[in-house]
């Protein structure tokens, strides 16, 4: 038995010979690559510790605060917009007017005339009516509640109002 033995370790050594080369070269790329690869971990936990000290557990506790920060901040702009909100739905957001002739001679006067009506969201508001002529101008003002007065509307203070109610629906359609 030792005497093929022999041949076979001469050839095994022989083979490990001729590879030595291969495998040198096969090894150093392997370090190289680990190195590569060492060297991008490093650089993802440096981002991750957000360039730190290196300790995960001090970012954590930083994250953790910041959200923190934000949730209040958030909740603080959430509050502010209900109250903005509100307020919004108590001023005038509509807007109508209607030129008008009050006399039936079409002479005097021209659509010199006009009704407005500003009004909120639910139709509270104002109307406005001048009333003009050669030598005098009425202006009159009636509340508005719901979209409705409890003076008596004409024809033109009417229309400013539905007028106000579409520029309404007009801008909650943008």
């Amino acid at each position: 038995m030792t005497g093929t033995a022999t041949p076979f370790i001469t050839n095994t050594l022989h083979a490990l010979t001729n590879a030595a080369p291969f495998i040198a070269i096969t090894a150093s790329l392997l370090a190289v690559l680990s190195l590569i690869y060492a060297t991008l971990l490093e650089r993802r936990l440096s981002r991750l510790t957000m360039g730190r000290s290196g300790s995960l557990e001090e970012t954590i506790t930083v994250l953790s605060r910041e959200t923190r920060e934000m949730h209040e901040f958030k909740t603080e702009v959430e509050r502010y917009l209900k109250l903005v909100e509100q307020r919004l739905r108590g001023s005038v957001s509509g807007v109508g007017v209607v030129r008008f002739n009050p006399f039936s001679t079409g002479g005097q006067g021209g659509n010199q005339s006009f009704a407005a009506a500003f009004i909120d969201e639910e139709g509270t508001g104002v109307v406005f009516s001048t009333l003009y002529a050669r030598n005098h101008v009425g202006v009159y003002a009636k509340p508005l509640e719901r979209g409705a007065s409890t003076y008596e509307l004409s024809d033109e203070e009417k229309q400013a109002i539905v007028e106000a109610k579409q520029s309404i629906a007009v801008h909650k359609k943008e």
